[in-house]
């Protein structure tokens, strides 16, 4: 049964698998300036009504972790499945890296602050990190926002592929020290689902504990979105 006989506006979850692990098979993996790949459509047009009852309204910007929110209907099947092996087993196949026995930790993001997606590359713990966009419409004219494979830190027009945030695009690439990436500024409602995968559970243990201690800080100091 596909995503889109599954699905039933009505519902709460659908049979089908929600991630289409086949189209990110399909799509051809790029190595310059670092191995990455991109493909759409990955997450079904078909969820966008129900996502809009599941997904979380979240009252603070940048990424936070999963723990931190509810997860309910067709967003808890959508995270099971970014938490569960057939995905890892994909990117391990298509990325020539070893992911299957490998800890992840996974944030999401609602909104975006002008400050986000200053140029940068990932810190060593993390071997991949992929992207799962769920915004249902990204004007053409908007510039900020688009994620981009850069060829350096040194501007954003240096850069070796833009990708427009829309729904059920799928980003993934190995970190590596020229891993450099980031998008121009956006203000405003930018969902995304980040997943990485770490060296080790130690890594993933420190970035948890660091996690919710930057939650904290931002609960306790920062003005939350209206």
């Amino acid at each position: 049964m596909s995503v889109v006989q599954a699905f039933d506006s009505a519902a709460t979850s659908v049979e089908a698998p929600l991630i289409d692990l086949d189209r990110i098979r399909a799509v051809p993996v790029m190595h310059e300036p670092y191995t990455y790949i991109v493909a759409h459509g990955v997450v079904s047009p078909k969820l966008i009504p129900q996502l809009r009852i599941d997904f979380p309204q979240l009252s603070q910007h940048g990424f936070l972790p999963i723990e931190s929110m509810p997860r309910t209907g067709v967003f808890d099947q959508l995270i099971r499945e970014v938490e569960g092996q057939g995905i890892a087993e994909v990117l391990t196949e298509k990325l020539g890296v070893e992911l299957r026995d490998k800890p992840r930790i996974v944030t999401v993001r609602q909104w975006s602050e002008a400050a986000a997606g200053r140029i940068h590359v990932d810190g060593e713990s993390k071997i991949v990190t992929s992207l799962i966009y769920l915004n249902e419409t990204w004007p053409d004219e908007e510039d900020g926002g688009r994620f981009r494979v850069l060829f350096s830190d040194k501007s954003f027009d240096d850069c070796a592929a833009e990708v427009v945030p829309a729904f059920g695009t799928f980003v993934a690439f190995v970190r590596t020290d020229q891993s450099w990436h980031g998008h121009k500024p956006f203000v405003g409602e930018r969902r995304v689902i980040q997943t990485a995968w770490l060296r080790s559970q130690a890594d993933l243990d420190r970035k948890k504990n660091r996690g919710n201690m930057q939650l904290f800080l931002k609960n306790l100091l920062l003005p939350k979105k209206a």
